[in-house]
């Protein structure tokens, strides 16, 4: 009797453990997010990028290199999208992406993050002035830390009918004088998710680096001014009607 009774506790005591371990895979993988985007970050990787061509001999690492002598920028600045590398965990290269809070069952509070490296876009500099920027986005290729989140994102988005989302300026903005430090202004813009268009301010870090200007940035939205519903699932308790459009982009300039 007492022989069956240990065995009886032995068994639940397993199940306890591997309800547990079980329990804490979900949360590991759920509730993975990468930091949020940061210029120190960005400029770092670029740097190392650069550092690395050099050190191989590359003379086209520099192509585009800013006029020595006036210091200008003047001209037509490109989304460089070969640069770098791209994964949901670490990205190096120009992304754009969202991040919104979610309470999942027997987890608790997540960070969602969607990302993808698939933006073009560029901006145009005169003088000291920032007179244009587009930047365009394909969503349907966003991916997250679970493919189950992917189709779950991608369908709130309504990726099959307006897969593209894109940001122009609507607001020329004097750029401090760039002698590579760090810049920090706000730009005011409108930004269009499932052929929606909104106005929206965006708060924007930059430096240039070498040949590169490298801009990280982000705006909060309200998803249902855009018509998007957030996902749902067994699993998910509530997802917050808000969340952060956050974005990575590495410009050069056209020759």
């Amino acid at each position: 009797m007492q022989k069956r009774r240990a065995v009886i506790i032995t068994t639940i005591a397993l199940v306890v453990v591997i309800g547990a371990m079980g329990a804490y895979g979900v949360w590991r993988v759920l509730s993975a997010a990468p930091e949020e985007v940061s210029l120190d970050a960005a400029v770092a990787a670029v740097q190392q990028h650069e550092t690395s061509n050099n050190d191989v001999g590359d003379e086209s690492a520099n192509p585009t290199d800013v006029d020595s002598e006036s210091g200008s920028l003047n001209g037509v600045w490109r989304i460089d999208s070969e640069t770098g590398s791209f994964s949901f965990e670490e990205s190096t290269g120009s992304f754009v992406g969202f991040r919104v809070k979610e309470e999942l069952a027997k987890i608790g509070a997540v960070t969602a993050v969607g990302r993808t490296d698939q933006v073009a876009g560029e901006l145009s500099i005169d003088g000291s002035e920032i007179q244009t920027v587009s930047v365009s986005a394909d969503l349907s290729s966003i991916v997250t830390n679970d493919s189950r989140r992917d189709s779950a994102a991608r369908y709130a988005l309504n990726v099959k009918q307006n897969p593209t989302a894109t940001f122009t300026l609507t607001q020329p903005f004097v750029l401090p004088e760039i002698d590579g430090s760090k810049v920090s202004v706000r730009a005011e813009g409108q930004l269009t998710v499932n052929a929606i268009t909104r106005d929206v301010i965006v708060a924007l870090n930059a430096q240039l680096v070498d040949s590169t200007i490298v801009v990280v940035g982000s705006t909060k939205i309200i998803f249902s001014d855009y018509d998007v519903a957030v996902p749902s699932a067994r699993i998910v308790l509530s997802v917050d009607d808000h969340g952060v459009v956050e974005f990575q982009l590495l410009f050069i300039r056209e020759s």
